[in-house]
């Protein structure tokens, strides 16, 4: 019924029934007037698809099971954490309710962070960018686009200038009265 259904000719029809009464499998392909398969004239001879022969080619068990195909490694457990810091971390946890041990470490590791980075001076930082934006200008000038830059730069460089005043003002003042603490009855001008 399916060949019926499928349209296939006569010669298809008697093809495939006569691999089904030898036993064989069903090709894949099977060509409207004759047996052989047509060869394309572009493929080259040594790029011709391989045929599957009609009978499977199964190995025995016994020849699967001799080869290595079923040996398995034995499982070696390892630790992959101190179990002995996982008790003492539970016991803290159900006696107290908090993961004590945990924040003392956090704490202490973010208090030494702290004091090893000194802050740095802002007034340092401000020299340095004012003297990397005269590199800058000068570059541009040597390369011809100096007009383009020059109002940008020293627009940028007189803003530093004026935050550096500020520092500098506010320094002196906290010297001042530093001065008229340690010097009793000291002149203030």
């Amino acid at each position: 019924a399916m060949m019926e259904e499928s349209k296939l000719t006569r010669f298809q029809r008697r093809y495939l029934m006569d691999c089904v009464k030898r036993g064989d499998t069903l090709p894949l392909q099977c060509h409207p007037t004759s047996s052989k398969e047509p060869v394309p004239a572009f493929s080259p001879p040594g790029c011709q698809p391989s045929r599957l022969s009609a009978k499977p080619h199964l190995r025995p068990a016994k020849v699967c099971q001799a080869g290595d195909a079923y040996a398995r490694e034995k499982f070696k457990p390892r630790a992959r954490r101190d179990l002995e810091k996982e008790k003492q971390r539970l016991q803290n946890i159900l006696a107290t309710g908090k993961d004590v041990v945990e924040h003392k470490v956090k704490q202490t590791l973010v208090q030494t962070k702290e004091e090893e980075i000194p802050e740095p001076d802002r007034f340092e930082e401000l020299v340095n960018e004012v003297q990397e934006r005269k590199e800058f200008l000068a570059e541009m000038e040597a390369l011809g686009q100096g007009k383009k830059y020059r109002r940008i730069v020293l627009t940028e460089i007189s803003q530093k200038m004026r935050e550096m005043e500020i520092i500098d003002k506010k320094r002196s003042e906290e010297m001042r009265e530093i001065m008229t603490k340690d010097i009793p009855g000291g002149n203030t001008s």
